[in-house]
């Protein structure tokens, strides 16, 4: 009986160590994956500058292409509307991730192209130990002038295999649950008319301030 115990120790803790073998390779990978991602926005970002003020069009969809297989807007815009998402049809669902997604180009994308100088270091992955299809990548955008500033992908390994980013998380403020409260405060101003929220959703995002946010995190 006293072998059978140490023989099943040993087994266990043999199992435990290549599980965490697995893990630590598949961090690793899910972090030069991500950063070959995010240097690569990042390279396009300060060759498409320009772009911004000569044609916003084109400078959206450039954005999109690198984006779209990166980002899962439609999984996070569902997450936006929480509750409030089986009210709607199918229609208003995908016009919806159009708003949303363009919402975020609209607020954005002239901070970004005006901004000084940046570069942005992905330091790690972390595969959540309870759901080897959760992850979070931790990384630091530092400008030019020296600010640093800690922000966390949220990632889900989708089907296929491949892995989506399905939030962020900016100086410890949570964009996706920010927007999300942002959804629920409309929904209340617009006495629950969700086709209201929506076609008003662009002027409610840039009426968000998440410097204020981060200020009070």
């Amino acid at each position: 009986m006293f072998v059978f115990r140490i023989h099943t120790l040993l087994g266990l803790v043999l199992a435990l160590f290549l599980a965490s073998a697995v893990h630590a390779s598949e961090a690793e990978d899910l972090r030069e994956y991500v950063d070959a991602n995010t240097q690569r926005l990042v390279d396009k970002l300060n060759r498409e500058r320009g772009l911004y003020d000569k044609d916003p069009e084109a400078f959206y969809r450039k954005m999109d292409e690198a984006l779209s297989d990166f980002v899962d807007f439609r999984r996070i815009a569902a997450r936006v509307m929480g509750r409030y998402a089986r009210q709607t049809t199918p229609e208003q669902r995908d016009e919806f991730v159009v708003k949303f997604k363009r919402s975020l180009f609209d607020s954005y994308a002239q901070a970004l192209v005006s901004a000084e100088e940046f570069e942005i270091n992905v330091q790690s992955a972390t595969i959540n130990p309870q759901d080897s299809g959760r992850a979070s990548v931790q990384m630091e955008v530092v400008t030019a002038s020296g600010n640093r500033y800690p922000v966390t992908y949220s990632m889900y390994k989708t089907d296929s295999g491949q892995w989506m980013m399905e939030n962020v998380i900016v100086e410890g403020v949570n964009i996706g649950l920010a927007f999300r409260d942002r959804f629920s405060q409309e929904m209340e101003e617009n006495r629950g008319r969700i086709q209201a929220v929506i076609d008003g959703w662009s002027d409610a995002i840039q009426s968000l301030n998440l410097e204020q946010e981060v200020d009070k995190s």
